[in-house]
């Protein structure tokens, strides 16, 4: 195993013990950091002419976008599930369509939006902590 991989292996079991350990609502912030990760990445891959691995992160950010759309609660969460969800089916065919033309500016406006989501998250922790 050389250097690179033992990172790689050592930041997966770093993330999965995270992951043991975290409550609920630290797992949806995860979720938010995960994503907007994975849109700057690809982002600089798409300015690096990188096709394959901005299609591949592109494809991981809109995988954690459904993973987020699919924690909603609809029969708690009422209008205001409904509004994410919308939103964040709005966010994936943007991602979409950022990986189809190559359109970084469509990823900052993916980024922000998710960053605003979490903000508001981040914002609750003392309340449900």
């Amino acid at each position: 195993m050389n250097a690179y991989q033992a990172a790689q292996h050592y930041s997966s079991l770093k993330t999965q013990t995270n992951i043991v350990d975290a409550s609920p609502h630290r797992l949806i912030q995860m979720l938010f950091e995960g994503a907007l990760e994975r849109i700057a990445q690809a982002k600089g891959a798409m300015k690096q002419n990188q096709i394959a691995r901005k299609g591949e992160l592109i494809g991981k950010a809109i995988n954690i976008v459904g993973g987020l759309q699919g924690s909603l609660n609809d029969r708690e969460g009422g209008n205001l599930a409904a509004s994410l969800d919308s939103l964040y089916d709005y966010i994936v065919r943007r991602l979409i369509k950022a990986n189809l033309d190559n359109n970084p500016d469509i990823l900052d406006e993916c980024g922000r939006l998710l960053g605003e989501l979490k903000t508001g998250w981040d914002a609750i922790a003392s309340e449900v902590s």
